[in-house]
């Protein structure tokens, strides 16, 4: 376990080794998680230039105020977009990009607990959110994300650590039963981002497991026994909670420390990020390999356990990271007719 000591030592470093004017973008961040780890970033980063983006332009209007008050030096863009829609992430993207050359930290929290229905652009909406759309955002900012001047890194908060089998017939996980869809998901996205760290290198994936926080996560929903969990959660979870401020701490760790470096390095300083602690070493990539780029990272700040990485190794030997890949690219083009914003 990373100790909490350790996270705040490392994140007050942030301010005198990274340098300013950091260019972050945060997905989802108008509640929960998001939100916390957005202010924790507001809190330490040094004149950085912030956009987030979410649905709701009150929660937007107010998260901004607050963002200000604790970083006067910042810039706080707020973005109002649904994007459960691939072509409402496209129109997100191509604004970001028409202000911004470079992008240092992408930050993925979006979600639902909604499902069993599509959208319009005929993706199932639980996996709209928790898939396609963080993927379509990494591709679609990656060329920003490999010039950044510094610090390169993508942060993806699902549930790490409970990877299980791809059901290459469902995809979209219409039918899986409920207890297989978060296995599912989660093995689709690490193997989503080795597949992406193939193609850039200088970037670090982190994919996390938040433990119990308290989030909007549930506040919509349509499933029966997703109802049930819900309750169950909230009843239970005011005793297992980890306070939100330990939340963005620890997730501002997994952001901007070099415990997680990309799989090469660049010449640039502190590109691999913040200074490691007397004795924090670099972390586990998903493929067991100390510092390789890709990382299954519980709450902790600990890597993904033997357990996992045995999925995950199954999962190579079936040449699963190219079906993903190849089906998500087919989708892309079916609603998007590209593969990114890039390759119009």
């Amino acid at each position: 376990m990373v100790s909490l000591s350790d996270v705040q030592s490392s994140n007050a470093q942030i301010a005198t080794t990274l340098p300013p004017g950091l260019v972050a973008v945060f997905i989802g961040a108008t509640n929960g998680i998001g939100e916390y780890s957005l202010k924790e970033f507001a809190r330490h980063a040094r004149k950085p230039r912030v956009y987030f983006v979410g649905r709701s332009q009150e929660a937007g209007d107010r998260i901004t105020g607050e963002c200000r008050e604790l970083n006067p030096e910042a810039e706080f863009t707020f973005i109002q977009a649904d994007v459960s829609l691939l072509k409402t992430v496209d129109d997100v993207c191509r604004e970001i990009k028409g202000k911004e050359k470079t992008i240092n930290l992408l930050f993925l929290t979006c979600g639902s607990a909604l499902a069993h229905f599509d959208t319009s652009e005929g993706l199932h909406i639980f996996m709209a959110l928790a898939y396609y759309a963080r993927t379509r955002f990494i591709v679609n900012l990656l060329p920003l994300l490999r010039q950044a001047p510094s610090l390169r890194r993508v942060v993806t908060v699902l549930a790490a650590g409970h990877e299980g089998p791809i059901h290459t017939k469902d995809f979209q996980s219409r039918n899986i039963p409920f207890r297989g869809v978060r296995g599912h998901t989660v093995s689709m996205t690490d193997m989503m981002l080795e597949h992406i760290a193939q193609r850039a290198p200088e970037v670090s994936f982190v994919h996390d497991y938040p433990g119990p926080v308290k989030s909007g996560f549930g506040r919509e929903t349509n499933g029966v026994l997703m109802r049930i969990a819900i309750a169950v959660f909230k009843l239970i979870g005011p005793l297992i909670y980890i306070p939100t401020r330990e939340t963005g701490e620890r997730h501002l760790l997994f952001a901007t420390s070099s415990r997680y470096p990309p799989r090469s390095g660049v010449e640039i300083e502190n590109a691999n990020g913040v200074p490691l602690p007397s004795g924090v070493p670099v972390a586990g990539g998903t493929d067991g390999e100390e510092g390789s780029g890709v990382y299954a990272v519980n709450w902790d700040g600990e890597s993904a356990r033997p357990k996992s990485l045995k999925v995950l190794a199954t999962l190579r030997d079936q040449n699963m990271a190219e079906q993903v890949w190849e089906h998500t690219v087919a989708e892309f083009k079916r609603v998007t007719m590209s593969e990114s914003l890039d390759k119009d």
